[in-house]
């Protein structure tokens, strides 16, 4: 089972694939066979629950309103 990290829990992001905000759940890794891959699982404004590379999302100032 693969360790899940919950310290950035409600960390508003932006998906930068679909330029839409949400907010972090957790941190993972995804074990491929050629190495691993840092993931995010995310949630966004509609309430659907997505994995994303961390390369595709970026962390928003808590400032903005979602």
């Amino acid at each position: 089972m693969t360790e899940k990290d919950y310290q950035l829990f409600e960390t508003k992001i932006l998906n930068l694939k679909t330029k839409e905000i949400g907010l972090l759940i957790c941190i993972w890794k995804n074990k491929f066979a050629d190495g691993d891959v840092d993931f995010a699982t995310c949630v966004d404004k509609q309430g659907k629950r997505y994995d994303i590379a961390l390369d595709y999302i970026k962390e928003i100032e808590n400032d903005f309103p979602v």
